[in-house]
């Protein structure tokens, strides 16, 4: 390692928050290429991110585990094509084990607030028992599916009944024969509608916007398939290969609304098509946006549900919760002994209202504004050596987030062993970098379904903020080499500039 400004090499200490499949992935990498100071800060009683918190009846990943789960430790034992939660859970805390960097975790402890101090270069991160840690560098992990978001909907506390949200799920309260509402028809209630429904007395759905659906029975594996894929290394791996490129041709029918997209919406209606008997519930909840503009939901179960004789589908809007239930605007008010809100995530907070204060006293909410944006996702100009992981525009609609999450774990790496080599405090990518990589990333969805209707991908003057806007091998390509003329090198206090030697354009 270099000497630059005299003072040697040095131990750097990273904090990391959030402990979830990011959290875990980046502690790892980091481990591997030296760095040894690491804390892992989680506010939740352990590991597991948003597979911690999720628990509700039927919850699983949509995405196949062979691609939902890290390339560097492939299970080889999964149960079923697509796992669910406690099986995902039960992953991830053992690859944190095997790695050795659940000891870092530093369990019921929630961030405050982010101070870069620039008299001594470095980070102060501030937790709710009153502590001050230091850090050279900061990694937030926190995700973009972590807050719940409850709809702004007159009277909502004054429920007499249960409720909760559906990421805060209350295993304690017993449905069997209850009559419950379930507001929302996104990932979370195409999962719990069918679980529930045969078990409660009666079951109303409240849905804003219909949805495209693809079939997944999602049933356990053969024997035989199971046996072939824990004994035969080559099977995990193609089975892997073809889920890639399996997943990255949803991406390509979003980016081809009018061509490949047409096909896939053919393919979708004929299977909902085929699940809805009843025309006037598949007139009542059938789509009316592009294919692909919000969010595919893969279940071969949901539908058949709605049509159950215990559940009923109502589309008009909620406008008031009385103790009683839900008045929609017809007029009518639905009786009901429990409501899950099962209304999505504050998707576009990131960070956010943590406070992250940065150079000359400028706060990240200042720097962000209304619009949250970030280099590759990951770097904003002012924040030095803080890091974003599934940060703005690196959320994917057809592949899996593990395979961006992986990639921007050996790119923070990469920029701190920058860091360590040149003896510099931090790095700060230059303001007209990310300006220059924001506006290519915006100009890409042109002409694709994620501009085709409001979702939650989008702002409400249209900008994309979640959605990373090509293919997860294009975001692996552009983030695999750190390109050290992107970033500014920020000297320790008190100290001589960095050589120009070290400073200059070397590909890391």
């Amino acid at each position: 390692m270099g000497t630059a400004n005299g003072h040697g090499p040095r131990a750097m200490r990273v904090v990391i928050v959030g402990a979830g499949f990011g959290g875990i992935a980046a502690a790892i990498e980091l481990r591997r290429k030296g760095f040894e100071d690491i804390v892992i800060l989680e506010q939740g009683p352990g590991i597991g991110g948003t597979w911690l918190f999720n628990s509700y009846p039927g919850c699983a990943c949509d995405v196949p585990s062979h691609l939902y789960s890290y390339s560097f430790e492939q299970r080889r034992n999964w149960s079923r094509l697509c796992s669910l939660q406690s099986e995902i859970l039960d992953y991830l805390r053992d690859v944190a084990r095997r790695h050795g960097v659940d000891r870092l975790v530093r369990a019921n402890t929630t961030v405050t607030g982010c101070t870069w101090d620039e008299r001594r270069g470095r980070w102060s991160v501030e937790v709710t028992d009153g502590e001050s840690i230091q850090a050279d560098a900061v990694v937030f992990a926190t995700g973009q599916l972590h807050k719940p978001a409850l709809p702004r909907i007159e009277g909502r506390e004054s429920f007499a009944g249960v409720s909760f949200h559906s990421a805060e799920w209350d295993h304690d309260y017993d449905m069997r024969g209850k009559r419950v509402a379930i507001v929302g028809t996104g990932a979370s209630a195409v999962q719990i509608v069918p679980e529930i429904a045969p078990k409660v007395g009666r079951l109303e759905v409240f849905q804003r916007t219909g949805n495209w659906f693809l079939p997944r029975r999602n049933r356990p594996y053969p024997g035989a398939l199971r046996a072939a894929v824990s004994t035969l290394p080559i099977v995990q791996e193609l089975r892997r290969l073809f889920i890639f490129y399996y997943t990255e041709g949803l991406t390509m029918t979003i980016r081809h609304p009018r061509t490949l997209g047409r096909l896939a919406a053919l393919r979708s209606a004929l299977f909902m098509r085929s699940q809805i008997r009843d025309g006037e519930l598949r007139r009542r909840i059938w789509p009316d946006y592009t294919f692909g503009c919000k969010r595919v939901l893969f279940s071969s179960y949901f539908l058949p549900a709605l049509q159950r004789p215990n559940v009923e589908v109502t589309t008009e809007a909620i406008t008031e919760v009385r103790p009683e239930g839900l008045l929609t605007a017809d007029g009518r008010l639905h009786e009901v002994d429990c409501i899950v809100w099962a209304t999505g995530f504050r998707t576009h907070d990131f960070v956010l209202p943590m406070r992250v204060t940065g150079r000359q006293g400028r706060t990240l909410e200042q720097a962000w504004g209304a619009s949250p944006r970030a280099y590759l996702g990951m770097t904003v100009p002012g924040f030095p050596s803080m890091f974003l992981m599934y940060g703005p525009n690196t959320n994917t609609s057809g592949g899996s987030i593990l395979v961006y999450l992986e990639a921007q774990a050996a790119y923070i790496a990469q920029a701190l062993c920058h860091v360590r080599a040149s003896g510099a405090a931090a790095v700060d990518v230059k303001a007209d970098v990310e300006d220059a990589a924001d506006a290519a990333v915006q100009a890409r969805f042109a002409g694709t379904a994620w501009e085709q209707c409001a979702s939650w991908y989008r702002q409400e003057d249209g900008r994309i903020v979640a959605n990373w806007p090509g293919y997860m091998r294009d975001y692996v390509a552009a983030t695999r080499v750190l390109d050290a003329e992107d970033y500014e090198l920020v000297p320790r206090p008190e100290a001589a500039p960095v050589p120009a030697e070290i400073a200059g354009g070397a590909r890391v």
